[in-house]
């Protein structure tokens, strides 16, 4: 139960990103909004970081470092996306993303119900019908970026489940949000020079939320969650984000509720459930290998 709080919470979080992000776009760019944010929260992990030699051998991991590089990279895709698309449309689409974990823990030889793989498709259905219908949402530049976001972050999920382990909980995904903020500090320079630091009080704040709650909590979080529980499980529970952000979305930055919207969220929420009941059912059977 510890572990499926921790991954609720964790996607509860990140999908606050969505709306927080938004705000901040009015004044920075994708690429220093995602910047500033990881920053924040890299002075919040840096103690943990470096306040043993285990924590800091880290830095030497290829997993960790693959999974920070990755992490970084998929958030900078992901809200370039956002600037071409609402909050409610950016946050739907993260529906797809139990599909790829569920179709690449197969891949990897996990065990996946045939009950899972029914709430799989609902939930693919469902992002499939939002990316499909936009109802004026988003661009197709938007949607593709967003989706190419989701593929990069797949490859960060199974390279953050084979960090180290510890006692030092907080120690991984402190030294992964560190590497994230070293790899995107040159891209980020090298292609929009560096960020504007005169910005309302507003826009700071937003920033420093995203820092502080969606990226270094959520990340912790996810770290404590998803390496107690199988690919499927961990992945489904991503689920949690596109319906906290589409709420967001619709009720406070005024986004329409297209009917592909909404058919699709229902069938996002849906599916998660029936995926995570196949998974905790001792008896469910498992697809053979081909």
């Amino acid at each position: 139960m510890i572990a499926y709080l921790a991954l609720a919470l964790a996607a509860f979080s990140w999908a606050l990103g969505f709306p927080l992000g938004k705000v901040a776009l009015a004044e920075l760019s994708p690429a220093h909004l995602i910047l500033l944010r990881f920053a924040v929260a890299s002075v919040a992990a840096l103690p943990f970081a470096l306040r043993s030699a285990r924590a800091r051998r880290l830095f030497r991991s290829p997993a960790v470092l693959i999974a920070g590089a990755l992490y970084g990279l998929a958030f900078l895709i992901q809200f370039e996306g956002l600037a071409h698309s609402t909050v409610t449309l950016a946050a739907l689409l993260v529906g797809a993303m139990p599909a790829l974990v569920a179709v690449s823990a197969r891949l990897m030889g996990e065990p996946v119900s045939r009950m899972s793989w029914a709430g799989v498709g609902g939930a693919t259905l469902g992002a499939a019908l939002i990316a499909g219908k936009p109802g004026g949402a988003g661009s197709p530049l938007g949607i593709a970026l967003m989706l190419l976001a989701l593929l990069i972050f797949l490859g960060w999920l199974h390279a953050a489940r084979r960090a180290p382990e510890g006692n030092d909980q907080m120690a991984v995904p402190a030294v992964k949000l560190i590497v994230a903020t070293l790899v995107l500090l040159p891209v980020t320079l090298a292609l929009h020079g560096p960020p504007t630091l005169a910005l309302s009080a507003a826009t700071w704040t937003s920033v420093a939320a995203a820092g502080l709650l969606s990226t270094f909590l959520a990340t912790a979080l996810w770290q404590l969650g998803s390496t107690r529980v199988g690919s499927t499980v961990a992945g489904v529970f991503i689920n949690m984000e596109p319906l906290v952000g589409a709420l967001i979305g619709i009720t406070v930055f005024g986004d329409h509720a297209a009917l592909a919207l909404v058919v699709g969220g229902v069938l996002i929420v849906i599916g998660s459930v029936v995926t995570v009941l196949g998974e905790r059912s001792p008896a469910a059977p498992t697809l053979p290998i081909e």
